[in-house]
């Protein structure tokens, strides 16, 4: 069975356990607690040296950290990795796309302010903000007129970025002026398997 080491609060073990919900496929969850240093003890160090969850134990014992790459290693084969050579490239420009200008500007607010409660400086604050709006702005004009990321049907792109876009509000991101990410937010809600981030 899958082993799949988590904090329940991130947006990045969120994909993993959301996709795993959708395929239908059991797995075991192993909760370390990032708050407590659970993640930089020996222990896990030897799994993950970068020290961070998600990281999924596979069936024959290897081990495969950072959420996008295992959400292509799950979905490879079924219907939320199209075949064709370039939608599978716009599926991973679409993850590169959250990884550098959507998850450290919306996914690092919220955790500051909603997960680790840290005090933060106001410019900084501000600053990442703005650029997380500028990213939420992308998202709006590619979703205007359609109602995935790519290839007309709901892949590991959408779940890569409805991670931490349905929970921006605990950032303090307003998403009133963004018709078509709301409106997206509510499709992905509805797929067969959905779970909650905490789930």
């Amino acid at each position: 069975m899958l082993r799949l080491y988590d904090f329940l609060p991130s947006g990045n073990g969120y994909k993993v356990r959301l996709l795993l919900s959708h395929l239908g496929v059991r797995f075991e969850l192993v909760e370390r607690d990032i708050l407590r240093g659970e993640t930089r003890t020996p222990e896990f160090l030897a799994i993950n040296p970068n020290g961070r969850i998600p990281v999924l134990r596979l069936e024959d014992g290897r081990h495969l950290a950072e959420s996008d790459a295992i959400l292509f290693y799950l979905a490879d084969g079924t219907r939320f990795l199209p075949a064709e050579r370039f939608a599978r490239a716009e599926v991973l420009q679409w993850m590169f796309f959250e990884q550098y200008s959507h998850e450290p500007y919306i996914a690092v607010v919220r955790a500051w302010l909603h997960v680790f409660g840290t005090t933060v400086d106001p410019g900084q604050l501000r600053e990442r903000r703005e650029r997380g709006h500028q990213a939420l702005g992308v998202m709006e004009r590619h979703l205007t007129g359609r109602a995935w990321f790519v290839a007309d049907r709901y892949t590991i792109a959408d779940i890569a970025l409805y991670a931490y876009t349905h929970v921006a509000d605990e950032g303090g991101f307003n998403l009133a002026g963004f018709p078509a990410v709301r409106a997206w937010i509510g499709r992905v809600r509805r797929q067969p398997g959905h779970v909650a981030i905490t789930a």
